[in-house]
Formats: structure tokens, C-alpha cells, sequence
């Protein structure tokens, strides 16, 4: 018998010393253990940066842990036991990796982005090991090749359905070969991909334009100003004015400052973030992810990524979404051009002797505004102050679905602005939780998006409630003002909220098939639709009032804003499908990009004929949707959806604005099946016909 070797005293209290510590950090640590809040949603206050390492460590483990018994159990693969297990597994690490996510986009500091950037590669790896495992993907082969005699229902075809393809489109077909090469080209992206967004806050939160002489705020509303110079106080600038990158300083900076030179000054900061060669520089990155991905799509057997990416939409491959797009820039460039034209005769008639540049045109735009329609912004937004706008939504939420909501004060939240709502359903019932964080800072990502805490799901048919988030870049308030918000920013809060109802109303078995799972053409729909609402004169009179007297918004103000609702619609299309262009463009290329980054954007815009006066919504070092946003070649989404959101709308419309069976219906076949089903089908279920073009065009002004 060998004998065993006797380890010296001191190790063995070292070895115990770091088993209890290693106890200590998995007790001590909230993020692994049974949340003890209400609502068990994550405890927020106790949560902190040094916690997440050793969390994703243990849920790393755990995971493999729970792989390991799918592809070891003896039993003939069977759906309970592969496929359900599959869907099952991974929880701890889904939970963490949320919690994770979602602070690093919304309240991010160093500590957070150093953990971002070491652990992209090491999840990216995670992933890969189980999507590559060939004994685990023959276990999902065995039990998929014989699904027409297992007697399942809709859902569980469908998640055993997806279950397969995940596995075929991340590789598991590839012979050993391609698939270290797929391991690799999946590290890098992943790593780059965080990178691209890190560099984009990093130089957005580093620019800044300080004024330090009234004279120099000609034009500017008195709330911006207010803002700006709560801002330089902020940043020790006491006396001075301070603008930022972030949409509520820029874009009313850009819409009103009568002096042409700041103007020029701060727009060139924004259209060049990511474009300085410099340590923040993302051209290189965005051409290396670029090549990634065409590398990526051809190892899987496709042309481009665009083909990839796109077998998975509604619009089916590129040639469908390029036939879109097309059909729209014809009618959109011609309607822009007319409105350039407009407002270089507006300059000339103001002495002024230079053609429009895209620093003036939302300046001249705004006058042409009050001229044509005696419009003014400043006239609108004491109607839209950001606490009437988030009611009427939910007053809109309750006459549609009769939904409630709740404020709650005993809710953890990562931040003191953030406000939690409990969302009751008809009958009074708990339905979800959602939370709100409206305002930009430091340590946020700019835009507005939808996110969750934890998706819908069923649990021996006992329905688990969802924790939704909206995030936004709303105006902040300023004194004893509440925040007030531009027309635009009211839309996006209707937008934001209708995919948290996609997410909250969701009510499917399974979570990975729960709420916005869905194809990105397809998920726009519910955000896209609640935009009508927002906008119509009945609901407007219900929700927009006057911050000070409370009365509702005026008669004449909604026909204004009636007559100038195609205004500059040709700008604004323009610059949508000149992004969506520019994303196609990177994804559909079925060779690698070689050459300058900026000649090739260039030479795109070229060859639709973009002018001058009017560049794409989202340059590409800066396109954040497509390089670190996971809408890569499907930018387009947008305007997909907008054909089915107006067809949508008309449903009520011809009926009423409210009318229960269309909103049941749509609620029925729409919002609570997730990704449960084919999303064409679904909408024909809904609507009863196919999607009509006609009243995207008539929206917009286009036809």
C-alpha cells in the first residue's frame, strides 16, 4: 500500500484558513446568495464593486457544474432532461451577469470597467465551451431528431427548436479545426466589443464647452442655461456655463445658440468622439470587429454577417432590407433636400453668405418652425414636465390593459434617482416590478433603452414576475422646476415604456423565450406603437399640463403641433436611413474592410448621394447600436417596425382609440407570447392581414 504523504502542519491551516475564507466571501456575499428584499429583487445597497469577481467566479462553476450532470447522465437524452435542463441551468451565473450588465451601463465607474474588460473574454470562453461540446450537443441532437413523437406543446417545440439552432449557429457542427478558430475570433470580439463602449463614455464625459461670457448664450432658453451652469458648479466652474456631449445639453445647445462658432465648436466634438487617433480612438476596433464578424459568419457557412445575422428576422437576408430602405431614400432625400433649401434661403434672407453645414440646420430649423407654424419648443415643454409624461403613459397602460402602478419607497436602488413601481394587473393581481432612472450623469451610458432584472417565467405553471428597467437621458430638473421635456424626449419615454409592457406582460413558460426575446425587426413593434399615443390629440389633452396651473395642454398648441408633425421629416428619415445604410454597408460585405475607416464611410454616403448638410444619425466610430449594442446589421429594425407600429395603430384607430378588443387582442397575440412564435404569424393573428406600407408613408410625410 503506498503510503500518504503528510502535508506540513502550517499548510494545513493555510489550506483551512482559505477554505473559510473562501466560505466567508460566498455567505458574505449578496449577489450569491436567496435575495432577501421585496420582490426578491437585488439587493442594491449592499451590493459592491468587490463582490462581482468572486460572484462570477462561483456562478462560473456552478454553471459547469450543472453541464456537467446534463452531459454525464445516463439516461437516454430526453426533453426533461437535456433540453429543460439546458434552459434551467445557469441561473446563479444569468443573475449575476444581469446585476453586472446593467450597473456597468447605467452607474459605471473603473472598478466596474476593469471587471468588464477582464471578464469578457473569460465568459466569452464560458459560452464557447458549452455551444462546442460535442457531447452535449449530441444529446440536443437526439432529442430535436425526434421531436414529431414527443407529444410536446407549442413552447416547448419552440424552445427545443431554438435550443438547437443556438447550438448550429454557434458552431457545434464545425469540425474541431474551425471551432478553436471560432473560440478565438469570439474572445476578440467579446474584448473589443467592451472596449468600443468603454472608450465612447470615456470621451463623451470628457468633453466639455465652458462659456464664461453671457453674450456668448444668445438664443439659449433659460432652463438650458440654468442647467449649464449647474453643471459648471458641479465640475468647480462656478460662474461659467458648461456643455456637454450628453442629448438634453447638446442637442438644445445646437437648436438654439444664435453664435455659429460654438455651435460648429460642440458638433464637432460630437460627430468626432471616437475619431481622434488617440488612446480612445475606435476605428481600428469597429474594422476589427467588422472582419470579425464576416470572418465569423463565413467559418458558419454564410456570405456576410448581414446573412448571418439576418436568417433569424422577419426581413429574412439582406437584399429584403436593403429593398426597404432603398424604397424609402428616394422620397426621404428629396423631401430633405427641399427643407436645405428652405433654410438656405432662410440665412440669405439674415444677410448671412454660406450654405447650410450640419451645425445649423436644427438652429435654422427651429426658426422656420415658428414661422411656418408659430411653433415654439419653449412654448411646449412646461406642458411636458417628466412627472405628466410618465402618468400619461401609465394612464395609457391602465385604459389599454388596465394596468396600475405603484410607487414604492422599500425597494433597494443603485441610485438615488431611480424610481420602482409595482405594476398590478386588471384584477389587481402582481404582474412586475419596473424600475425608472431618467436622468444622464457621469457614470451612464448616453440613450435611453429597456433592460430586465429577471425575465418572465413559469414554474409548474405558477407565473414568476419580471423585473423590468427603463433607462433614459431625460432633461434634468433645475431649481424648484421639475424636469421639463422636449416633444422628442416625451416619445422616447412612450417608446421606453412600450418595451418594458413587452417584458412586464409577457407570459410564456420559459424565460429565455420570455418578453423582448424576439427578432430586433420584430421588437420595436411595442415600443414603436406606444409612440402613436403619445403623440394623438386625445391623449395629449389627458396628459399634457401645464407645469405651473395644471390645466391641459391648449387647442390651438396641439393643432400646431398637428401641422408641423411631418416637419423636417425628410432630416429625420435622411439621417436614420443613412446609419441603417452604414451598418449594411459593415455587415453585408462579403470580403474584408481594408483602408481608412473614415473613406469608407465616406465613400457609403457618397454612393446614396447624402448631402452635405446632413450626416449619418450615428457616425461609425461612435454607432454604439451596432458596435457594442448587439444591433449589428439590424439598425434597420426601426423602420421595419415602424411599417407594422403605424399599421398597428390604425387598428385602434378605426375603431377607437381604446378599443378592448384590439387592445386584448394585441395584448393576446403581441406583448404576452414573447418569442413563443413566428413573428409574422403573430401579427397577421393580430391585425388579420399582413403589415400596409401606406401608413409609415403618410406618417412621415413621405408619400
Amino acid at each position: 500500500m503506498k503510503k500518504k504523504r503528510l502535508l506540513p502542519f502550517f499548510l494545513i491551516l493555510a489550506t483551512a484558513f482559505v477554505g473559510c475564507e473562501q466560505k466567508k466571501q460566498m455567505t458574505d456575499n449578496p449577489l450569491l446568495l436567496t435575495y432577501d428584499t421585496p420582490f426578491n429583487v437585488p439587493p442594491f445597497d449592499k451590493i459592491k464593486d468587490e463582490h462581482f469577481k468572486p460572484a462570477f467566479e462561483e456562478a462560473l462553476k456552478v454553471h459547469n457544474l450543472e453541464i456537467d450532470t446534463i452531459i454525464n447522465n445516463t439516461e437516454d437524452p430526453s426533453f426533461n432532461n437535456t433540453i429543460l435542463a439546458l434552459e434551467n441551468a445557469g441561473k446563479l451565473l444569468a443573475n449575476v451577469s444581469t446585476v453586472f450588465s446593467n450597473l456597468n451601463s447605467a452607474n459605471s465607474n473603473d472598478s466596474l470597467k476593469a471587471i468588464a474588460k477582464e471578464l469578457a473574454p473569460v465568459l466569452s470562453a464560458h459560452q464557447d465551451e458549452i455551444s462546442l461540446n460535442a457531447k452535449l450537443f449530441d444529446r440536443v441532437k437526439a432529442v430535436w431528431s425526434k421531436k414529431a413523437t414527443l407529444g410536446l406543446d407549442g413552447e416547448d417545440n419552440k424552445l427545443l427548436d431554438e435550443t438547437y439552432k443556438s447550438f448550429v449557429r454557434s458552431g457545434a457542427n464545425l469540425k474541431d479545426t474551425d471551432k478553436e478558430k471560432l473560440k478565438k475570433i469570439n474572445s476578440e470580439l467579446s474584448s473589443l466589443t467592451v472596449q468600443f463602449g468603454q472608450n465612447l463614455m470615456t470621451e463623451s464625459k470628457a468633453f466639455e464647452l465652458v462659456v464664461d461670457s453671457a453674450s456668448q448664450l444668445e438664443g439659449l432658453p433659460e432652463a438650458l442655461k440654468s442647467a449649464a451652469a449647474d453643471e459648471a458648479k458641479v465640475k468647480g466652474k462656478e460662474g461659467k456655463w458648461v456643455f456637454t456631449l450628453q442629448n438634453p445639453s447638446i442637442m438644445p445647445f445646437l437648436q438654439y445658440a444664435k453664435n455659429r462658432e460654438l455651435r460648429k465648436q460642440i458638433w464637432e466634438a460630437y460627430q468626432t468622439q471616437g475619431n481622434h487617433d488617440d488612446a480612445t480612438d475606435n476605428k481600428e476596433i469597429l474594422r476589427k470587429m467588422a472582419n470579425l464578424r464576416l470572418a465569423k459568419a463565413k467559418l458558419l457557412g454564410y456570405p456576410s454577417h448581414a446573412a448571418f445575422v439576418l436568417e433569424e428576422s422577419m426581413a429574412e437576408n439582406p437584399t429584403n432590407v436593403y429593398a426597404l430602405l432603398n424604397k424609402l431614400w428616394a422620397p426621404a432625400l428629396n423631401k430633405a433636400k427641399g427643407e436645405a433649401a428652405d433654410i438656405n434661403k432662410e440665412i440669405l434672407a439674415e444677410g448671412g453668405n454660406f450654405e447650410v453645414a450640419p451645425y445649423d440646420w436644427r438652429y435654422y430649423t427651429e426658426i422656420i418652425r415658428k414661422k411656418r407654424f408659430a411653433l415654439n419648443e419653449e412654448e411646449i415643454k412646461p406642458y411636458f414636465s417628466l412627472p405628466t409624461v410618465r402618468e400619461g403613459a401609465f394612464a395609457v397602460a391602465n385604459k389599454l390593459y388596465g394596468l396600475t402602478f405603484v410607487a414604492l419607497n422599500n425597494v433597494p436602488v443603485y441610485q438615488k434617482d431611480v424610481e420602482v413601481y409595482e405594476v398590478k394587473d386588471k384584477d389587481g393581481s402582481h404582474l412586475g416590478l419596473l424600475y425608472a432612472d431618467f436622468f444622464p450623469r457621469e457614470s451612464k451610458r448616453s440613450g435611453a433603452w429597456m433592460t430586465s432584472y429577471r425575465n418572465q417565467s413559469k414554474t409548474e405553471g405558477k407565473r414568476n414576475a419580471p423585473v423590468i428597467s427603463i433607462v433614459c437621458n431625460f432633461t434634468k430638473p433645475v431649481g424648484d422646476q421639475p424636469a421639463l421635456l422636449t416633444f422628442d424626449e416625451a416619445t422616447t419615454l412612450f417608446h421606453e415604456f412600450g418595451h418594458a409592457l413587452h417584458g412586464l406582460l409577457s407570459n410564456v413558460k420559459y424565460r429565455s423565450l420570455a418578453g423582448t426575446s424576439v427578432s430586433r425587426d420584430f421588437v420595436e413593434l411595442p415600443s414603436q406603437v406606444m409612440e402613436n399615443w403619445a403623440a394623438d390629440p386625445q391623449v395629449l389633452k389627458e396628459y399634457a399640463k401645464h407645469y405651473k396651473t395644471k390645466e391641459a395642454i391648449p387647442d390651438s398648441l396641439i393643432t400646431k403641433m398637428e401641422k408641423a408633425g411631418t416637419f423636417d421629416q425628410g432630416f429625420a428619415t435622411v439621417e436614420y436611413l443613412a446609419a441603417s445604410l452604414l451598418d449594411m454597408n459593415y455587415h453585408a460585405a462579403t470580403s474584408p474592410i481594408t483602408g481608412n475607416i473614415n473613406d469608407f464611410e465616406k465613400g457609403a454616403m457618397m454612393k446614396i448621394g447624402l448631402i452635405d448638410a446632413i450626416i449619418p444619425r450615428y457616425r461609425s466610430t461612435y454607432f454604439q447600436h451596432i458596435f457594442a449594442g448587439g444591433y449589428s446589421a439590424g439598425y434597420y429594425a426601426y423602420i421595419w417596425s415602424e411599417v407594422l407600429d403605424s399599421d398597428a395603430f390604425a387598428a385602434f384607430k378605426e375603431k377607437s382609440l381604446y378599443d378592448q378588443p384590439t387592445a386584448d387582442s394585441f395584448r393576446r397575440n403581441i406583448l404576452e407570447k414573447g418569442g413563443t412564435g413566428d413573428p409574422a404569424q403573430m401579427y397577421k393573428t393580430f391585425r388579420g392581414a399582413d403589415p400596409d406600407p401606406k401608413y409609415l408613408l403618410i406618417k412621415r410625410g413621405l408619400n
